[in-house]
């Protein structure tokens, strides 16, 4: 007898190939037939009407701590995600030495946004300081599939300690660095992560940064060795940066046999010529026989701050940064009273921004306090401003005081202004999909919908991609990028990751703000509509009649 039959579906098996009816046969933990009426059951499910497809696998995530106390890496079963690739953006929790966690927490939770209580009261670091035993720690304990990189950053902060953030390596400190790398590979590790950007608590370049050629070059020649991914953060705000990027990658990819990927790359109508120059620079360089892959995310971004916790906002304003960093209320509530001239004048200057810019113009009121606002939520900065008579800065501000700082403001749909020109972007064979940071910017950034806004907005609604090409787009292409054999597509003998959805109401359902995260920390969580079950290596994982399986944890390490 079959441990799981999901039948009479509209099987679309992530192959691109027309989608087809018929039952779905699960045994084992494997898919054993595809197609055709399966017989009898321990359990059966009736997919009648529904899409029955290979689970989605996301590949860039931050949900290295959030795995060490939280399964489920909620949300993104719900999202029909099924495998995600955390370790991203340089940045994972080993290998690293002990006396290296403090300064390393520091950087990841300014960089993944993720509230200090939330990090410190979740992550035990029970695995001691190597790669392979982090996995071990989550192996047996997920109710998701994990294919982790390791970071960059913290491979020159083992080998270099403090001069890994002040200088380039040495050949020896090379080649320790080469051998560490080696061993997170052959711990389970799919690759490695790099970044061009990304600073740490104190403005200073993170480690990855200081590296030269020569470091990267040896690094890329130890994951040719094991068929393993390299991703990186390019200078994404500068066409002309990511352009050179783009044709580093490819030397890498073809001196050494590597996949390489880069994130993100966004599309706006105002950057439109530099994202066609990107897009050239990637054609040109799979032409001549490198494996180099750009991840777009469906979705634009919504950002949000507030003064009672730091968030990527603030970076651009100084003294903004420095007031959300204070930790004591009283002293946050004086340093506002002190320095209002001073932050309203750089709110101001923010508001001036041209219109493609994170403009104060474009702040909506979030979430507010007390009930007297309520009826401002929803409402523009502008308009409000207007109404008092007052400055952008000074709305803000006053609006923050008389809320004890706990206002919440967001600038929605940053990016991706032309949908039709998004769609062609995603259709595009040479474009991975990806970015969604889920796991990261748990304060500010709304990232998670990208499976539901692929539907929604490229299949359903502008048509540029068909049911079967976006499955596929998010099944077996990033299995393949990613090399996670077994994965990615319905066939017989492959893993048994399944999600099953109504094609015509998947999308990005309501946005809340929840308080679900260690020490209670908030954190905007977009919540999807659509998807019914998500099978996670032949068990039912998650379900819109149950919610999240207590004790399921069928999820595994995908690389190993």
């Amino acid at each position: 007898m079959l441990d799981l039959v999901i039948r009479n579906g509209l099987i679309v098996d992530g192959s691109g190939l027309p989608a087809r009816r018929g039952d779905l046969s699960i045994l084992g933990g494997k898919v054993v037939g595809v197609g055709g009426h399966a017989g009898d059951a321990a359990r059966v499910l009736d997919a009648t009407g529904k899409v029955v497809a290979p689970g989605f696998i996301d590949p860039h995530t931050h949900y290295d701590a959030q795995l060490c106390f939280d399964p489920y890496a909620f949300p993104a079963l719900e999202h029909g995600v099924t495998t995600v690739v955390p370790g991203n953006c340089s940045l994972s929790l080993a290998p690293l030495r002990v006396d290296q966690r403090d300064a390393f927490s520091r950087m990841f939770r300014l960089i993944e946004e993720m509230p200090e209580a939330a990090f410190d009261a979740g992550v035990d670091w029970r695995w001691g300081e190597g790669f392979g035993g982090w996995l071990d720690a989550l192996e047996g304990n997920i109710a998701i599939n994990v294919a982790s990189l390791v970071g960059h950053s913290v491979l020159r902060m083992y080998v270099m300690g403090p001069d890994a953030q002040q200088r380039t390596a040495n050949a020896e400190e090379i080649a320790a660095m080469a051998d560490l790398l080696r061993v997170c590979l052959e711990g389970g590790a799919v690759g490695l992560s790099t970044s061009f950007v990304d600073i740490d608590e104190t403005y200073r370049p993170v480690p990855s940064r200081w590296a030269d050629n020569v470091e990267l070059d040896a690094l890329s020649a130890v994951l040719g060795e094991h068929n393993a991914v390299l991703q990186v953060v390019p200078e994404f705000f500068d066409p002309d940066i990511t352009v050179a990027r783009v044709e580093q990658l490819a030397g890498l990819s073809i001196r050494h046999g590597i996949t390489t990927t880069f994130s993100p790359l966004f599309h706006s109508d105002a950057g439109h010529r530099g994202v066609m120059r990107v897009m050239e620079a990637v054609g040109e360089s799979r032409a001549a026989g490198a494996a180099v892959w750009p991840q777009v995310q469906t979705r634009p971004i919504d950002i949000s701050f507030t003064l009672d916790q730091r968030s990527l906002m603030l970076l651009t304003m100084p003294s903004w940064w420095k007031v959300a960093s204070i930790r004591d209320r009283a002293d946050k509530l004086a340093a506002v009273l002190d320095q209002r001239d001073v932050l309203v004048d750089e709110m101001n200057s923010l508001a001036r921004w041209p219109n493609g810019g994170l403009g104060a113009g474009g702040f909506v009121v979030r979430d507010v306090v007390n009930d007297h606002n309520r009826d401002l939520v929803g409402r523009n900065i502008d308009d409000i401003a207007r109404e008092r008579g007052a400055s952008h800065g000074d709305t803000i501000l006053d609006l923050t005081l008389d809320e004890g700082l706990g206002t919440w403001f967001i600038r929605a749909s940053i990016g991706h202004d032309n949908s039709q020109a998004v769609g062609e972007l995603l259709a595009d064979p040479l474009v991975h999909i990806g970015a969604s940071d889920g796991g990261a910017h748990v304060g500010s950034f709304s990232t998670y919908g990208d499976t539901g806004y692929l539907f929604s907005e490229f299949v359903r609604g502008n048509g540029a991609l068909s049911l079967e090409e976006a499955v596929k787009k998010i099944t077996l292409d990033p299995a393949t990028i990613w090399n996670l054999p077994g994965r990615g597509l319905l066939a017989a003998g492959n893993h048994a990751d399944v999600v099953v959805f109504d094609a015509d109401r998947i999308g990005r359902g309501p946005e809340i703000a929840s308080t679900d995260f260690p020490g209670d920390s908030i954190r905007w969580i977009r919540h999807q509509e659509g998807v019914e079950t998500v099978v996670v290596n032949g068990e039912v994982t998650w379900s819109t009649a149950d919610g999240y399986l207590p004790g399921v944890r069928a999820g595994q390490i995908a690389t190993r």
